[in-house]
């Protein structure tokens, strides 16, 4: 005899009294079981072939909570006509209102279905009746009366006017449909022999308590087998985000290729995120419209005093670099704002400026802030993947390398450098690859060599 537990053999000793086929409510009921445990316990039953499980579906109604209560003390619409039979036939609106007890709110749906069906007029300010006596109840009242009475009814079972009644309560938010699934079991031959042989029902416990031995009572029950091979249910933890994915690739890469990581703070000087690369303090860039400024506090604190005249020269006439600078009156003043950077290389020139002695090699992934309109593929905040390597004789070349192992470590195999211009590095350029799906060139990253005046004053 196949191998069962206390639901099981509950549910088919439940089926025998029922002459081997009732459906799961009935199954319940008779054999003191809960409705998920008689399913569980079928789904087990089927599949040893001890039983079958059919399978209805169908549509029910049932009533709302504003329907129950209208299934009790009567649609608006007939107590607005029992008020206003009560009134003479015809009285004021809120008059009506009044004596039907109808809140503001229904005495609008009670007068558009008074007028619907053929009860009453609106005369201005006034309602009156079309009918002498009370009408008896109409076919929607019919329905809400039956649904009220047997808790729900199968709508395949009512008749075209019903039908038609049903679906005009159910706009009316009175009645709520929905589908149910009707389950019947029965038993299979198998099934009904071991039903008439009979089982033993034992008590069936799930863990060994201290109770159960203290008291001996383990004795008197049996202890639930578990399959110990059989799959548990499949979790579905959190997962990494791509983007953190992205993130955590990069840093592992320029781990891998020798970088040091540095990390700095969200806020800083406009003298390390625009005077220290050389970007003069009229630069569109430096608008309130381009860059976030902090209201408060306002202004930081400027590097040391040597550094601070290096960079203020270099601005104002190119000092010892070769350059004209920018010939313009550096202002300390604009250099202390406080702005949410608006890149990395904030944080690595800084990092220059303590760290003079080559080589060097340091990479940075953080956030930055722009002040830019939001699109699909443009947010205000953003990250930023950023490296340098400092070093005697180095080139563009070696730069180019560098990026190009970079790349290649992410999996983009067909890389070009295109000659480019940003503010602060000369020679420039962009790394770009081929998408074989968009079937275009999709830029990478910009690069370049650090100019003289950025360098110079470090």
């Amino acid at each position: 005899m196949a191998s069962l537990r206390l639901h099981e053999k509950r549910t088919l000793m439940a089926l025998r009294m029922l002459n081997g086929k009732a459906s799961v409510d009935d199954v319940a009921e008779k054999g003191d079981l809960a409705h998920a445990a008689v399913m569980r316990a079928a789904l087990i039953l089927s599949e040893k072939g001890l039983i079958r499980v059919y399978e209805k579906r169908w549509k029910v109604a049932t009533l709302s909570q504003e329907g129950e209560y209208y299934a009790q003390y009567g649609l608006p619409e007939r107590r607005l006509l029992r008020a206003l039979l009560r009134l003479g036939g015809e009285a004021n609106v809120d008059e009506a209102a009044q004596e039907a007890s109808l809140d503001a709110k229904m005495v609008p749906i009670a007068l558009g279905w008074l007028k619907r069906k053929n009860w009453g007029v609106i005369k201005g300010k006034k309602c009156a009746l079309t009918v002498g006596t009370e009408p008896p109840p109409t076919i929607d009242e019919k329905l809400l009366a039956t649904i009220f009475e047997k808790r729900l009814v199968k709508v395949e079972d009512l008749t075209e006017d019903l039908k038609q009644a049903l679906e005009t309560l159910r706009k009316r938010s009175l009645v709520e449909i929905e589908e149910k699934v009707y389950r019947e079991l029965e038993l299979t031959e198998e099934g009904w022999r071991i039903a008439r042989k009979g089982v033993e029902i034992v008590e069936e416990v799930t863990q060994l308590t201290p109770e159960l031995i203290v008291s001996g009572r383990w004795r008197n029950v049996k202890l639930t087998k578990f399959d110990v091979t059989a799959p548990g249910p499949a979790v579905y933890p959190g997962k990494v985000h791509p983007l953190q994915q992205i993130i955590q690739r990069a840093r592992e890469i320029f781990l891998e290729m020798g970088f040091t990581e540095i990390r700095g703070p969200l806020v800083e000087t406009a003298f390390w995120n625009f005077d220290a690369l050389f970007q003069p303090q009229d630069h569109p860039a430096r608008e309130m419209m381009d860059t976030f400024y902090l209201a408060n506090p306002q202004t930081g604190r400027l590097p040391s005093k040597r550094l601070v005249e290096a960079v203020a020269k270099t601005h104002e006439n190119g000092w010892i670099t070769g350059s004209k600078g920018w010939r313009y009156k550096w202002s300390s003043e604009e250099a202390k704002k406080l702005v949410l950077r608006t890149h990395t290389t904030a944080e690595t020139v800084k990092y220059l400026a303590t760290h003079k002695k080559p080589p060097i090699k340091v990479f940075s992934v953080d956030r930055v802030y722009r002040s830019e309109q939001v699109t699909y593929k443009h947010l205000a905040e953003f990250h930023q993947i950023e490296g340098i390597v400092v070093d005697k004789k180095v080139t563009l070349r070696d730069l180019m390398g560098t990026l190009k192992t970079f790349y290649t470590k992410f999996g983009i195999e067909k890389i070009e450098f295109w000659p480019s211009y940003f503010p602060y590095t000369e020679p420039s350029a962009q790394a770009v690859a081929y998408h074989p799906k968009l079937k275009r060139w999709i830029e990478l990253c910009g690069m370049g060599m650090f100019r003289p005046e950025v360098l110079a004053p470090m």
